[in-house]
């Protein structure tokens, strides 16, 4: 796409792109982002960066963010593509057109419940984007799973509850979400992930919680790193010219891929001994990572130019 060529920009010059995850990332512990890595995003802008969000939220949890948030700019959100509900959807921004979505089949859905069923898993079936806000749920499991009604209260107003005739009329999904506690939550995830290998099944941190385990079923192509994949081709981007910062479980593929690659200090152990890691979400570690990747810093003495 020829047209997200900034205007004035030298064809010599290599195309950049930076891509930060939003909960425990972008964002902090109030779900607000800091004054210095919005001036990070801003300055990055100005110098030709593009500049991607990638998140785990669907697009209507990212609408909500947008209403939610504090600090922002006078041009709005710095950014200039969303890659959301972990790659299922990308769009532009701000004006939000969809260029990219995927969606699991009819019979998909129909298969990964019966599957979940089978553990006697509590889930939720998404509906396809653009309507992602709405979704099935089922409620299998004996054991107490409050996250699990916590997100359900959340969404209340858009949920309906699963039965033979609502799976049988389903016209696909987003994703199916199974919420675990975390005590159980790795050992189910790999349970799930063996039992379903033709599928995307990725990993999450509730950010509800902060603790259970949330277990995403996608089509194929999904994850994060397939959408900046994607994006990165239509923008121009060679891969070692893309920054990566994330925190989680469902970011650890576009961080293995990305040329470049940072961690905030928040993130789980098993993740921080695999990548350089910058400040945590709450001490503004996307401007940090931005500093350090277009190497602005003078010096290791030296206070970042963000």
């Amino acid at each position: 796409m020829a047209g997200y060529r900034q205007k004035g920009e030298s064809i010599s010059t290599p195309k950049r792109l930076f891509v930060t995850d939003l909960d425990g990332t972008l964002l902090n512990d109030h779900k607000q982002i800091a004054p210095q890595d919005l001036a990070a995003l801003v300055r990055m802008r100005q110098m030709g960066v593009s500049v991607a969000l990638a998140t785990g939220r669907s697009d209507y949890s990212f609408a909500k963010l947008l209403e939610n948030l504090t600090a922002d700019p006078a041009g709005g959100l710095p950014a200039d593509h969303i890659i959301f509900s972990t790659g299922a959807g990308i769009m532009d921004f701000p004006g939000r057109r969809l260029l990219k979505s995927f969606s699991l089949r009819p019979e998909d859905v129909r298969f990964i419940a019966q599957v979940l069923d089978s553990m006697t898993l509590d889930y939720m079936i998404h509906q396809p984007v653009p309507d992602t806000r709405s979704f099935l749920y089922c409620l299998r499991n004996n054991r107490e799973n409050p996250d699990f009604h916590r997100r359900l209260q959340l969404y209340n107003s858009h949920a309906a509850p699963l039965s033979p005739v609502t799976l049988a009329a389903s016209n696909g999904a987003t994703q199916v979400l199974c919420i675990v506690p975390v005590e159980s939550g790795h050992g189910i995830f790999h349970k799930v992930a063996a039992s379903l290998k033709q599928f995307s099944v990725i990993k999450a941190t509730s950010p509800l919680d902060g603790q259970s385990i949330w277990i995403e079923i996608f089509a194929p192509a999904v994850s994060k790193s397939q959408a900046v994949k994607w994006l990165a081709g239509e923008i121009g981007v060679s891969r070692e010219q893309i920054c990566a910062v994330g925190n989680d479980y469902n970011d650890e593929d576009l961080l293995h891929w990305a040329g470049q690659s940072f961690v905030v200090a928040n993130s789980p152990e098993s993740i921080l001994a695999r990548f350089p890691a910058v400040a945590s979400n709450n001490e503004a570690g996307v401007s940090e990572a931005a500093s350090r990747w277009l190497g602005l810093c003078r010096s290791s003495t030296d206070a970042p130019l963000f």
